[in-house]
């Protein structure tokens, strides 16, 4: 237990050294830009094909307690608590036991998998694509710390948008809706060559 603690404080110690923050800071506007693209095309399918209007409201339950929390008690979850339980979870342990029994790309693919499969239908893809992303973190750092901090921002960078765009001009605004569009297949594009390059490094 006490080297476990002695390791979690060296890697917290050394989150910006193995990894330059701007590299983090754009896997993480690449992926919220991407979560609205993707959002956008599950709004546009529900609405076109009403049969699929039951998974914009898929969640598993066990991991949806943020519904009777307040305001402050949601954003505390969302951003603080979710980041490190989930780093922890789906890198720190499914990933590293997947690694033991499996090829690492198979780990990767199928932890990422499962941490989608546990978000709502119009970001399953996009969570998937950002578990890719926490996990190529990890596996370049060995530092799980830098995934929890890529985690962090992602999620908080994310409330701040969905709290300030309270007249939800993202959604309804055609011009804004135009730019995050165009944005999301840049970081479509941006995400899916360097997933490609890093999972191929992946051995």
């Amino acid at each position: 237990m006490k080297d476990s603690l002695s390791d979690f404080k060296e890697d917290f110690s050394n989150v910006f050294s193995n990894i330059q923050l701007k590299y983090i800071l754009l896997i993480v506007f690449a992926n919220i830009f991407f979560s609205y693209g993707m959002l956008y095309l599950s709004n546009n399918l529900v609405i076109h094909f009403p049969v699929l209007k039951f998974l914009a409201g898929f969640y598993v339950p066990s991991m949806s307690i943020t519904g009777s929390l307040p305001i402050l008690g949601i954003f505390v979850s969302t951003v603080i608590i979710s980041p490190i339980a989930e780093e922890l979870i789906f890198r720190g342990v499914l990933l590293n036991r997947l690694k033991l029994i499996t090829p690492t790309l198979f780990a990767v693919l199928v932890s990422s998998l499962l941490f989608g499969a546990l978000h709502s239908f119009g970001s399953i893809i996009s969570a998937f694509v950002f578990a890719i992303c926490m996990a190529i973190l990890y596996l370049k750092t060995e530092n799980i710390c830098v995934a929890i901090l890529a985690h962090f921002l992602n999620n908080l960078f994310a409330e701040i948008i969905r709290y300030a765009d309270y007249n939800r001009l993202i959604f309804t605004n055609d011009i804004v809706i135009s730019i995050v569009t165009i944005l999301a297949i840049v970081s479509a594009i941006i995400l899916a060559t360097s997933i490609i390059t890093e999972l191929n490094r992946i051995k």
